[in-house]
């Protein structure tokens, strides 16, 4: 049986493709197999705390979705919260599989962040079905953009997952052109589903609309630009190289806790 705590490789020693930048060791060996990345999981890598991050929230989400689903049942009105809290049960846990199997070769490593890609994409239209269902502005609920708004949703979630997908292919020669990609792949889903959010804001400073939900809101915005530009410069890991082997590359760790809505959220009235 494998160790958990097999030999750990320096930067140098894997393929620049498995690389991370800033991190310059514990790596573990590329071409591992499928159990040696499982029981890595138990061992301290690179990607330890990146997996646990992110399997623990995903347990907790779906403890919260079985929950509202047992009992006397879900309430009425609740499913497209019920469907949002599936992905936000779902991604995370799609994440944590991915890094997990990150040191497969590089076909399986491929196939789990594509995977992990497309699991993100269906977490934006889960929060578009909420949105659409909650947070729209009263006097926008039948409009056209109301009616389009969850079917762009979903063709956003395709174009995301295979924008994202494809930009895994041009990491080795064109690496900041898949950076890019894959930026604008969960950028512009994100900053169309959030129209209704940004919209409540800006009536919200205006004294237009009920503040109550801007709490809420303000925190979910600021976690979301919190975690693009975590993944966009590679902070802090970038300005002490070697200082974060253990604990960087922890950028969607801020995804998974922005997702955290407790109780539906319900129509607010505007004036």
């Amino acid at each position: 049986m494998p160790s958990p705590t097999a030999r750990l490789l320096r930067a140098h020693q894997v393929p620049e493709s498995y690389r991370e930048p800033g991190i310059l060791s514990g790596y573990r060996p590329p071409q591992s197999s499928a159990c040696e990345c499982l029981l890595s999981l138990f061992g301290m890598n690179n990607e330890t705390l990146n997996i646990w991050t992110h399997l623990v929230p995903a347990g907790y989400f779906l403890w919260l979705l079985l929950s509202r689903l047992g009992g006397a049942g879900p309430e009425a009105g609740a499913g497209p919260f019920l469907a949002y809290l599936g992905t936000c049960a779902l991604y995370p846990l799609a994440s944590s599989a991915a890094h997990a199997l990150g040191a497969l070769g590089a076909r399986g490593r491929h196939r789990a962040y594509c995977c992990d890609y497309a699991a993100l994409s269906i977490y934006g239209l889960g929060s578009a079905l909420a949105y659409s269902a909650y947070v729209f502005p009263l006097e926008w609920v039948g409009s056209t953009f109301h009616d389009f708004y969850v079917p762009v949703a979903v063709l956003n979630s395709v174009l995301s997952t295979g924008l994202s997908c494809y930009s895994r292919f041009l990491e080795a020669e064109r690496p900041r052109l898949s950076k890019a990609f894959r930026t604008l792949a969960f950028v512009y889903p994100y900053i169309f589903d959030s129209i209704p959010v940004f919209y409540r804001v800006r009536r919200w400073m205006d004294g237009w609309m009920d503040g109550s939900s801007l709490p809420l809101h303000s925190r979910h915005s600021l976690c979301a630009l919190l975690t693009l530009l975590s993944f966009t410069s590679r902070l802090p890991e970038r300005l002490a190289p070697g200082s974060f082997d253990f604990i960087g590359d922890l950028a969607i760790l801020g995804v998974c806790f922005r997702s955290l809505r407790p109780e539906p959220p319900s129509r607010e009235k505007s004036h």
